[in-house]
């Protein structure tokens, strides 16, 4: 368990699944200790909705969410090298990641959390996927960030 960053950046493929439920529930369960966004290697995609429903459940609100990319945040003026933590959340951000700030002296870390598009039949089992994937990402915040310091 390591202590909290100050500005922590969650990523994934699409910032539409992963990296948005990451973000929601950073914001969520520790308040405003940190500074915390998301992206993705792609903006090729909206919110899912099955995402914004699985997180629904803990309360977090990610209906408004817009998807931005690596490139959008470059281009935005969001500088990669002000965040002291990103943590990918799929191989193709980490690699993204990992080659973005290579000049900079910034930790990435890869916490391989499931990928849940595509998985079960129907919508019970499609929510159960989400719900692995997000209680993935609780987890592993849980045992690298410590307790909840905000919980509602």
């Amino acid at each position: 368990m390591g202590t909290l960053p100050q500005s922590i950046l969650f990523c994934c493929d699409h910032n539409a699944v992963r990296s948005p439920m990451a973000e929601g529930m950073m914001k969520k369960f520790y308040g405003q200790t940190a500074y915390v966004q998301s992206a993705g290697v792609h903006n090729d995609m909206e919110i899912d909705g099955f995402s914004i429903a699985v997180c629904e459940e803990l309360g977090i609100e990610l209906a408004r969410h817009r998807s931005r990319s690596f490139d959008e945040m470059q281009e935005w003026g969001d500088d990669l090298s002000g965040f002291d933590l990103v943590v990918a959340l799929s191989p193709a951000s980490q690699r993204r990641a990992l080659e973005l700030t290579r000049f900079f002296h910034l930790e990435v870390e890869y916490w391989p959390i499931l990928d849940p598009t595509g998985l079960g039949e129907g919508r019970e089992a499609k929510l159960e996927s989400y719900r692995q994937a997000r209680d993935q990402i609780h987890e592993r915040m849980l045992a690298r960030f410590g307790t909840l310091t905000k919980e509602e």
